[in-house]
């Protein structure tokens, strides 16, 4: 890791006025939570996501996209914010960072102390009845769902209650999405943590960032489309490049 490097990102994010992070599964990885995407390892590698996290399957087979979910949601709820987690937050306490949108669903952002968190993929924290439209907390489910795979259901109508994580074919929740497109027009500066860039249409923010004159930081292992007009380019781990520039930031 370039120490130059992490002294030019620590001077652009000190100079900057409105820096926003856009985090991806990169960021949870170090926390043992699998990423999607990511060739050999990732879970489309092993899984259709189209049979078993879809608006569609689980409209005809909640039972299928729950089995799947089950192992996953049991690595969420016991998974703990790595050093990029808190290194981000340190950065938002001491006003030098705005915002984190993030396509996670894993909260460890908001776990590890952020508060300016926009999951425009949603979360796990709730579930909603898709026949009532009654929202419950998931902590009333989860244990029994992960210790016997009982199926959430509504206690008004009986019905399958969904996750409120965002299923492909699903829309992304309305105003949280606006919010970060605003986030992205407005910053001066941000920063891709963790991302590959591939997921449509949080992939297309950084460019409405670029288009507003922002500056681009892209800290992500693989390369991403956006690589040729970022500012900055850091392909390590973000559980250690993350402390190493909160470092740079607060003790330079």
């Amino acid at each position: 890791m370039s120490e130059k490097t992490i002294q030019e990102i620590g001077h652009l994010i000190k100079n900057c006025e409105y820096t926003i992070a856009l985090s991806g599964a990169g960021v949870s990885t170090p926390s043992g939570i699998p990423d999607f995407r990511s060739a050999n390892s990732g879970l489309w590698e092993t899984y259709d996501p189209f049979e078993v996290a879809s608006l569609n399957s689980f409209r005809y087979n909640p039972g299928k996209v729950y089995n799947w979910l089950r192992p996953l949601v049991k690595l969420i709820i016991n998974a703990s914010p790595n050093s990029a987690h808190k290194g981000l937050a340190q950065l938002e306490e001491d006003g030098y960072l705005q915002k984190i949108i993030t396509q996670n669903v894993d909260s460890l952002h908001q776990k590890a102390g952020s508060n300016n968190v926009l999951e425009v993929h949603g979360s796990f924290r709730t579930l909603t009845c898709t026949s009532c439209f009654k929202q419950y907390r998931s902590s009333a489910f989860i244990d029994t769902f992960i210790q016997d795979g009982e199926l959430p259901r509504c206690r008004s109508c009986q019905r399958v209650l969904k996750p409120d994580a965002i299923l492909f074919g699903e829309q992304l929740p309305a105003q949280t999405w606006l919010q970060a497109v605003e986030a992205s027009r407005r910053c001066d500066l941000l920063i891709v943590i963790g991302s590959s860039l591939e997921v449509i249409p949080v992939a297309g923010l950084p460019m409405r960032a670029i288009d507003n004159g922002a500056h681009l930081i892209i800290l992500n292992q693989q390369e991403t489309y956006m690589d040729i007009r970022a500012d900055i380019i850091l392909r390590e781990d973000v559980a250690v490049t993350i402390p190493a520039i909160v470092n740079e930031v607060l003790g330079g």
